[in-house]
């Protein structure tokens, strides 16, 4: 047995525990049973001591499912020297008309396949990176529960016939005028005051997430391609930093539709012999970096200009740059217009220049130079034997 230079571990995790199994890379070997352990840090570092011992001439190659429990496993286990890859369940091949689903089975699973090289690896942050998708993801949650108690204090107002007669809400005269407001009972007064206070609140817990997200990022290895995206129109500092802090590296896509396609933002299709039929995006990947663009490319409904706003985001930009961010905004203008005149509804065609846009956010961080990290083991796919 120790002649064996592959052992493929499956590791279906949990919160409190962790159901192992394992085959060797024999042709006729099969999958065995290891047991449960703990979910704990010192239970793997003896999990994988106890694999070398009884293998000491084998390469052990560890495999879990992402799920809530993060990165800290593939992190500890790449730190010994394993290969650890970490797969997305969405995309594991599974048997149809299988109606059981254990715990043990899945480790099994996870093991035969990774053998059989049917697993792709999925992209793992560096831990600095990750830090700071916490962070703008918790800015954005900020804002989300500001908006919320916002509503809630105008529905308020809303079913007692209070309306405020100014121009713009939410500004110093709006806030003094709620201020001021005394409903007829003293009950709805005290839950008027209340939702003032909530807020006041969550107006500074976004101010000082704002902050600290500014400030944090100026001092991240991706900052230059940040900057560098900032000379496009329709993006600013937040959605750079939400766009980048999601995806991570660009530069491990060697062509942009594979971006496109990892985003969600291609078509669907569905096509057999002479007949080709496709449908609206797969909506795959990641949500949040999909709708981060979306939500830029509502910018391109206007004419291409450099505002004064754009021209202050570009300088000490290279030239380069700047003349490539002008090219995407003379073209996706013009195919913003094109599109709406052909009849197209605007959902569309806002997806259409989100596809293109990261198109060009790849060709722009491309021509940005970036602090080399140290190399670890991190493949993106699983080899084949």
């Amino acid at each position: 047995m120790n002649k064996d230079t592959l052992i493929f571990i499956g590791l279906d995790t949990h919160k409190i525990s962790t159901e192992v199994a394992y085959i060797t890379d024999d042709r006729i070997s099969s999958c065995q049973h290891y047991g449960k352990i703990p979910t704990t840090k010192q239970a793997l570092i003896k999990l994988a001591r106890q694999f070398v011992s009884k293998y000491p001439s084998a390469t052990l190659h560890f495999v879990y499912e992402a799920g809530p429990c993060g990165y800290w496993v593939y992190r500890l286990l790449t730190s010994l020297g394993h290969c650890c890859y970490v797969v997305a369940p969405s995309l594991i091949p599974r048997k149809p008309g299988v109606r059981i689903k254990t715990d043990k089975r899945d480790a099994k699973m996870l093991a035969e396949r990774l053998k059989q090289c049917d697993l792709t690896a999925i992209y793992v942050p560096e831990p600095e990176d990750e830090a700071i998708r916490d962070l703008s993801r918790a800015r954005e949650t900020a804002m989300h529960d500001l908006n919320d108690a916002r509503y809630q204090l105008k529905a308020l107002l809303l079913r007692n016939n209070i309306q405020y007669q100014g121009t713009a809400n939410w500004s110093l005269k709006h806030l003094r005028w709620l201020s001021e407001l005394i409903l007829p009972h003293p009950c709805q007064h005290i839950v008027l005051q209340e939702a003032l206070q909530i807020v006041n609140e969550r107006q500074s817990r976004l101010e000082r997430l704002d902050n600290e997200l500014v400030h944090h990022v100026k001092g991240w290895r991706y900052y230059p391609v940040i900057k560098a995206m900032q000379a496009m129109r329709g993006i600013r500092l937040r959605v750079a930093v939400g766009v980048i802090a999601e995806l991570g590296d660009l530069s491990r896509f060697d062509h942009p539709r594979k971006l496109m396609a990892y985003l969600g933002l291609v078509p669907s299709e569905h096509s057999s012999g002479t007949r080709q039929r496709k449908g609206a995006i797969t909506k795959c990947g990641n949500k949040r970096a999909r709708r981060l663009l979306v939500e830029g490319a509502h910018g391109y409904r206007y004419s291409a200009k450099v505002s004064v706003e754009l021209q202050k985001r570009q300088e000490g930009i290279p030239k380069d740059i700047v003349d490539l961010a002008w090219k995407a905004q003379l073209r996706l203008c013009r195919r913003y217009s094109k599109l709406m005149h052909r009849g197209k509804h605007r959902s569309i065609v806002v997806t259409a220049i989100a596809r293109e846009m990261i198109a060009y956010i790849w060709a722009i961080s491309r021509e940005v130079v970036l602090t080399p990290v140290e190399p670890k083991a991190r493949l993106s796919r699983v080899p084949a034997k």
